[in-house]
């Protein structure tokens, strides 16, 4: 006869699905930013440089300033490797190792700062970026029309780039505070504490 309460004890809780389920989430925007920057990085560069030449300055200006609307490949190994460490995390709460919650306990914080500090850019790029050119002091990046070189960029983009974007900065900050929280709750750390075979 099969014991109802050792049924029980042997479900994942709802706490560790739901917070592995925001790693996994959480891990698709750096998947999609790698698409966008190795199909359309090349162009939304050319076609930002393409708009400074347009507005009579050199197209070396972004290049010299280090502006960059997707070009560098070097960025996406580390997306990559975002989500891979995302997705593993994920998969070692749900079968209950305590590595995975204590990993994340890591990892999500330092998600959460990056959210705060780097992703804002990528959501509100034109705006961050009128504001650097302002504050810079450089007489040649005070002259671009920023929003219409930001316009000539995300022209080339797919239009599924902003909601990634968006997706990316509510899922590294609010979505890490709730991992973190999940993985701390009675049910979870009940959960952790068992011995697995």
């Amino acid at each position: 006869m099969i014991n109802p309460a050792s049924v029980r004890e042997k479900r994942r809780p709802r706490s560790v699905v739901f917070a592995a389920t925001v790693q996994l989430l959480t891990a698709v925007p750096f998947l999609g930013g790698s698409v966008i920057v190795f199909f359309y990085g090349a162009g939304a560069q050319t076609a930002a440089e393409a708009e400074v030449v347009r507005q009579s300055l050199p197209a070396t200006v972004l290049a010299e300033h280090g502006i960059s609307f997707g070009s560098n490949l070097a960025e996406i190994p580390l997306a990559l490797g975002i989500a891979l460490v995302l997705t593993t995390l994920a998969l070692l709460n749900l079968t209950g190792n305590r590595i995975g919650r204590t990993l994340s306990w890591i990892l999500q914080p330092i998600l959460f700062v990056a959210g705060c500090v780097i992703v804002p850019s990528q959501v509100f790029t034109a705006q961050v970026l009128e504001s650097s050119f302002k504050n810079s002091g450089d007489p040649v990046l005070t002259r671009i029309d920023v929003q219409a070189m930001v316009d000539a960029a995300v022209h080339v983009m797919p239009g599924w780039l902003l909601p990634v974007n968006i997706g990316k900065l509510a899922l590294t900050t609010l979505g890490s505070l709730l991992v973190v929280i999940l993985l701390a709750v009675p049910s979870a750390r009940v959960y952790f504490r068992r011995e697995r075979p």
